[in-house]
């Protein structure tokens, strides 16, 4: 027997086989839609969380570098001028204290001394610049600063008259005896003695702030 399909049936065969090949189709665009979503959901954890590491990379960094390394302050008063001016903006080393010594001549940042108390609205640091190093003998006659019985040489810019005596001091081990540069317009160990080393903060290296008088220390 020979086995005829005719025309209908050819017909009837190719329309079966596409609506199932759609109904495949179909079902496959359906599932991805409802994969989409899905995917779309976890991708936006994923970005937050991203965000939340890189936030706290970024804190704890800032932390560490004001912590360790360097800080900026802002000088309130006059009493360093005529080198460093109200208003200035300064950036001070921490690690300089860590790797180096202080020098007579360095300008410091200290926290305020217990026994400061040179009226106005009390702050919680202070910055002079080193006078007397640990062991020297301090005195004055004049405008001069005696420094183990020689006339200091100050080098670096500053006003007289010198105001207030130093005395007759012995800095402590440890200890710096500290002064601004406006001599008669500071109050600084003249008045509440020499600092310990501990309360050193770091040392001045630069001023950034205003940007016409950018100065490196």
């Amino acid at each position: 027997m020979t086995d005829e399909t005719s025309p209908a049936d050819e017909l009837l065969g190719d329309s079966t086989e596409a609506k199932a090949e759609n109904s495949a189709a179909q079902q496959t665009v359906d599932e991805s839609e409802e994969l989409e979503p899905d995917r779309r959901g976890r991708r936006v954890p994923r970005i937050i969380i991203e965000w939340l590491v890189i936030i706290l990379i970024a804190i704890t960094s800032a932390f560490l570098i004001r912590s360790f390394v360097v800080q900026t302050f802002y000088i309130p008063s006059g009493s360093m001028e005529p080198t460093l001016l109200v208003g200035d903006r300064i950036v001070v080393s921490k690690l300089s204290l860590d790797f180096g010594d202080i020098h007579r001549g360095d300008i410091l940042v200290f926290r305020r001394p217990p026994n400061e108390n040179c009226g106005g609205a009390p702050v919680n640091d202070l910055v002079k610049r080193v006078i007397g190093l640990p062991g020297d003998h301090l005195s004055s006659r004049g405008n001069t600063i005696y420094v183990n019985g020689h006339a200091l040489a100050e080098k670096w810019p500053h006003n007289e008259p010198l105001g207030g005596d130093i005395g007759n001091v012995v800095v402590p081990a440890n200890s710096y005896f500290m002064m601004g540069d406006n001599h008669p317009n500071s109050c600084d160990s003249r008045s509440w003695g020499s600092i310990k080393r501990s309360y050193v903060v770091g040392r001045v290296v630069m001023r950034i702030w205003p940007l016409s008088h950018v100065t490196l220390f």
